[in-house]
């Protein structure tokens, strides 16, 4: 942390490379976000993974905006448009300080990228004593990654799409695959195979998620295969079946729920590849594990 990057500099912080002029008010770039930092939610989060919240929950950070907007997020209210709170790197700090307090067994940092920065700079003020998790979704230039390097101690990345035909219809960009495989292997450079504390959380090493989407179970089964031939052994890998429809879709196929049996056949192949993890219940998958944002009760 001893080198940070310009913030008045072209950002070329993201794979997007737009290298937009950002300044405290003005976000002229893919992401439209500022300096300041805007985020959307800071507050105790339940519905992680368990190595993530544990039983007292995860301190979760949602930052506005996004490097990629795939066209089903969840969280578009904050991820497609910048809004949120101001935070200063002071703020960000007493508020990491407060969620410690209140009891949680991680610190969460969500689609944080476009404020590496500032995220470094709150982290000079105070570096909380429990795991620190960047939770991506895994479309990350391996030179920003570098940048939190000894800083991270938990990566937890998605791996979204395999196809370029599909990362381009759902994000817009043809190499998803190829930027997100190469910024995997950089985490697990990092943070290697997971290791535990008593309770059962990660402190350390990096958790793969994957969201099952509906008619692309070979997509799935393709990336979990890229996990298990090209990842060391025992990394392990969080199968979602949580999507929902979100947003006025234009995408057809993406306007239902996944079946039962498109579930089973990605869950079989991840069981026959011999893959660690985790397997959500389809009781997730309803809007209601969508977090409120910008709301008075949504900030500790």
């Amino acid at each position: 942390m001893d080198t940070l990057p310009s913030l008045q500099s072209p950002c070329t912080l993201c794979p997007r490379m737009c290298r937009a002029g950002r300044s405290d008010d003005r976000g002229p770039g893919f992401c439209q976000l500022p300096t300041s930092m805007l985020i959307g939610r800071i507050a105790p989060h339940l519905w992680e993974e368990p190595p993530i919240s544990g039983t007292r929950g995860t301190g979760a950070v949602f930052f506005s905006g996004c490097t990629l907007k795939c066209v089903y997020c969840q969280n578009a209210s904050i991820s497609h448009t910048p809004q949120g709170r101001i935070y200063t790197p002071e703020m960000l700090a007493k508020s990491m300080r407060r969620l410690e307090d209140m009891g949680m067994q991680s610190i969460s940092l969500i689609t944080a990228t476009p404020y590496v920065p500032q995220i470094l700079e709150a982290l000079r003020i105070y570096r909380p004593r429990v795991p620190l998790v960047w939770n991506t979704s895994g479309y990350e230039r391996v030179e920003t990654l570098k940048l939190l390097e000894g800083v991270i101690d938990v990566y937890l990345p998605d791996l979204k799409h395999f196809s370029p035909s599909m990362s381009r219809l759902c994000a817009g960009v043809d190499d998803y695959f190829a930027v997100a495989s190469g910024a995997i292997r950089e985490m697990v450079r990092q943070c290697g195979v997971p290791s535990y504390d008593g309770d059962g959380i990660m402190t350390r090493g990096v958790l793969i998620r994957h969201l099952i989407l509906p008619g692309s179970t070979g997509e799935s089964i393709r990336l979990l295969q890229w996990v298990r031939d090209e990842l060391p052994e025992g990394i392990p890998v969080s199968l979602m079946q949580q999507y929902v429809p979100c947003n006025d879709l234009k995408v057809e196929g993406l306007r239902r729920r996944i079946l039962p049996k498109e579930y089973r056949r990605v869950r079989d192949a991840m069981i026959a590849l011999d893959l660690p993890g985790f397997y959500q219940g389809p009781t997730s998958a309803t809007k209601d594990f969508v977090p409120a944002f910008n709301q008075d009760e949504s900030f500790v």
